[in-house]
């Protein structure tokens, strides 16, 4: 079981038994923008931008302590439910807004580093370089695997009906928390910010 936290420990859960994942490093703007919503640029991305993210399916996901502090945002009206602690704003992870799409991108700030490699692996993929910050852009690799054991997770949890299983969902399929939209012109600035 690998923990999972927030900074100040008021959200606490873990990942239960094993199964496919995803480890990579995501530059796009939308994953910076998030970073940079919560004021924890600093704490969430690298040097240029990106943000490791470990992806497994959400019935793996067991909230233990918190749930009344989860919060969450879309960045549009048709855009990722991206979680988060309200209590000191560590970002927990993005999801799509539809449960049956059952995984979730856990934020590697909310996990524990030190086991990061036994538990999951060293192989991480490089993804949305085209938009990381600075030159030279860091070279993409893996997109091909980690697109294959993102399908993996999706459809193994449907066909099992584990999809039903997610801690973040309700039983009529909405997420717990309803998800604050941030006004265009919010996003832009996030977005536009260095």
């Amino acid at each position: 079981m690998h923990p999972v936290r927030c900074k100040c420990g008021t959200v606490r859960g873990q990942l239960e038994g094993t199964g496919i994942h995803n480890r990579l490093i995501c530059y796009c703007t939308d994953c910076r923008a998030f970073a940079r919503f919560l004021g924890k640029a600093p704490d969430v991305l690298d040097e240029q931008g990106g943000t490791e993210i470990l992806q497994v399916a959400q019935s793996r996901l067991h909230i233990r302590q918190g749930e009344d502090r989860l919060a969450a945002i879309r960045l549009s009206d048709k855009g990722m439910v991206r979680w988060y602690a309200s209590c000191c704003g560590t970002p927990i992870g993005n999801t799509m807004d539809n449960p049956k799409m059952s995984f979730i991108g856990l934020i590697h700030s909310c996990l524990d580093q030190a086991q990061m490699n036994e538990d999951f692996g060293t192989n991480v993929a490089v993804v949305n370089t085209d938009t990381a910050l600075g030159n030279p852009k860091p070279k993409q690799r893996g997109l091909l695997g980690v697109a294959a054991r993102f399908m993996w997770i999706v459809v193994t949890s449907r066909i099992s009906g584990r999809y039903r299983m997610s801690p973040l969902f309700n039983g009529a399929g909405l997420p717990q928390v309803e998800p604050k939209i941030l006004p265009a012109e919010e996003l832009a600035n996030l977005k536009s910010a260095l």
